[in-house]
């Protein structure tokens, strides 16, 4: 399957070579681009993308906007917000209203790339180099509580799917974990999104961090 790829970034220069190390790697398409988030809702309905690529700051329409806009959207791609920076209180907004993750631009090629094909299998896709430090950061007051009695509503082995997407698996090596096949890991998955009213698996792993269970 080729992957389809919306790029928003407002530096050519930065959109440029994002765009060639995608292209690249022979089963990513960048199927359309722009300089800021304006046309995102156009350009999805126009292109169908598997994921959309934004930088997190741009002119008019932001990363944060497109991300708001793309949430309830009928063939929502996956959101993957761009920052230059390891902290920013725009990515942590753009996680809470759905994004699939976020990557820092000086993301090595490689990594990018593999972010893209994560992403579009639906599952999340963080920088490893702030993911702990985010998550911690998403700790609130009282919110712990809260989290745990979201989570109780869960049957034991979603809870224990649940807990493992906390810690960043993949399905693959959740179902090595828990001696399942991946479709029934899937299966579980979409189970505990619709429960938890997730919209992905990122949203999930905040609210099991926030339970403290990660």
């Amino acid at each position: 399957m080729t992957v389809k790829v919306v790029l928003l970034e407002d530096e050519e220069l930065v959109r440029s070579g994002i765009r060639m190390i995608l292209e690249s790697a022979g089963d990513i398409a960048v199927v359309a681009e722009d300089t800021d988030g304006t046309r995102a809702v156009e350009l999805t309905d126009r292109h169908r993308p598997h994921v959309v690529l934004t930088d997190v700051q741009m002119p008019r329409v932001s990363g944060l906007e497109v991300v708001k806009r793309l949430a309830g959207h009928p063939a929502a791609p996956a959101v993957v917000v761009l920052t230059t920076f390891d902290v920013d209180e725009y990515v942590y907004t753009a996680l809470r209203h759905g994004a699939a993750g976020f990557l820092l631009k000086d993301t090595p090629p490689r990594e990018l790339v593999t972010a893209v094909r994560v992403a579009a299998r639906g599952e999340a896709m963080l920088s490893p180099k702030i993911t702990k430090r985010l998550l911690t950061d998403f700790a609130s007051a009282g919110g712990s509580a809260q989290a745990k009695a979201r989570l109780a509503e869960l049957t034991p082995r979603e809870h224990d799917v649940a807990v493992h997407i906390g810690r960043g698996l993949s399905n693959a090596e959740i179902a090595r974990a828990l001696n399942l096949s991946e479709s029934t890991v899937k299966v579980h998955i979409g189970h505990i999104m619709a429960k938890l009213e997730a919209a992905n698996r990122t949203q999930v792993a905040i609210l099991v961090h926030d339970a403290g269970l990660s």
